[in-house]
């Protein structure tokens, strides 16, 4: 049974002093950490948040090197075929056009959507959120995009596709003769690189700086 005064204490504090479990929806008083620290939920051991130094500078970084490599992965050869003669490049690219071509336009529309419209769109979505901590600049601005990157998040399928290219590798080799591009190499890069992103970058921290806590834009 949770216990009425510590329920009634609960409920004296502001919102911005409290925390809810994401995982068991337990409500506590939220923790202040130090660099490098994490809070746990103490009912079922859940991670709440933790503060990750320099997150923005090393997020910015990474958001760079990610759009860097956007380019290449996704109009550099991932494999050369040559088949019975014949020898063809293919790229994610000219994967989408020759679905197009094919008649499958639902098909292509979603391979474009998911392995390359949504990655980008995520990509400089954090690019403006991190930009406007960074230089202090449209915070408003700032929440609103970063709101919708959260609903970008679930679109963005680039390991799904990558499963794809692998399986589509693998089955290939017995057929034909097949020879990696760096378009492989780059699309790997660029999905190591956006995991990384993806732990980089704390959303506690990230909401807090938006907020204009000044402690959480280092």
């Amino acid at each position: 049974m949770p216990d009425p005064a510590a329920s009634r204490e609960l409920s004296e504090l502001p919102l911005e002093q409290l925390v809810a479990c994401h995982e068991c929806d337990l409500l506590m008083q939220k923790p202040h950490l130090r660099d490098g620290e994490r809070a746990e939920c103490p009912r079922c051991g859940f991670e709440l948040f933790a503060y990750r130094h320099q997150v923005v500078r090393r997020s910015l970084a990474l958001v760079i090197a990610a759009l860097l490599l956007y380019v290449p992965a996704n109009f550099l050869p991932i494999m050369q075929l040559n088949l019975l003669g014949q020898t063809s490049h293919d790229t994610v690219w000219s994967g989408v056009l020759g679905l197009y071509e094919s008649g499958m336009v639902g098909i292509a529309g979603l391979v474009f959507l998911c392995s390359m419209a949504i990655p980008l769109l995520k990509l400089l979505c954090q690019l403006c959120v991190l930009l406007s901590i960074r230089w202090d600049i449209g915070r408003s601005y700032g929440l609103l995009i970063y709101r919708m990157y959260q609903h970008l998040r679930e679109w963005g399928m680039l390991e799904v596709y990558m499963m794809g290219t692998l399986v589509a590798i693998v089955k290939l080799l017995d057929l034909a003769d097949v020879s990696l591009g760096i378009g492989l190499a780059c699309f790997i890069g660029l999905l190591v690189t956006q995991v990384w992103l993806e732990t980089t970058m704390s959303p506690h921290q990230i909401w807090e700086a938006l907020a204009g806590d000044d402690l959480a834009r280092d």
